[in-house]
């Protein structure tokens, strides 16, 4: 079976589920692509620095085959929902958290 290529999605705390998942879903054989959060304490970002970071997880998207969508307890934020709109834009594959909890 070929390699998939998955982008997580999901809200920002969600980010130790989203990191857990993304090495499981490695470990599967698969390529994951994670969104890029804040590490460290009280930085401030730009809004120019902001939309880099949206529009780079929007081509992670353009690069995969699906994305999984962490929605823990059935939560979606709005960033989250407009990354499933673009994906379906696309007609890429939709796969959700809430879904596969147990595949995973």
């Amino acid at each position: 079976m070929a390699m998939k290529i998955i982008t997580l999605c999901g809200s920002l705390k969600f980010k130790k589920e989203i990191m857990i998942i993304a090495e499981k879903m490695a470990l599967k054989g698969n390529c994951i692509l994670t969104p890029i959060y804040p590490i460290l304490e009280n930085v401030e970002r730009t809004e120019e620095q902001l939309l880099n970071l949206k529009e780079e997880h929007f081509k992670k998207i353009e690069l995969s085959d699906s994305i999984l969508v962490v929605n823990v307890n059935n939560y979606i934020g709005n960033s989250t929902k407009l990354e499933i709109e673009y994906a379906k834009k696309l007609g890429k594959e939709i796969m959700y958290y809430t879904d596969l909890i147990n595949v995973i």
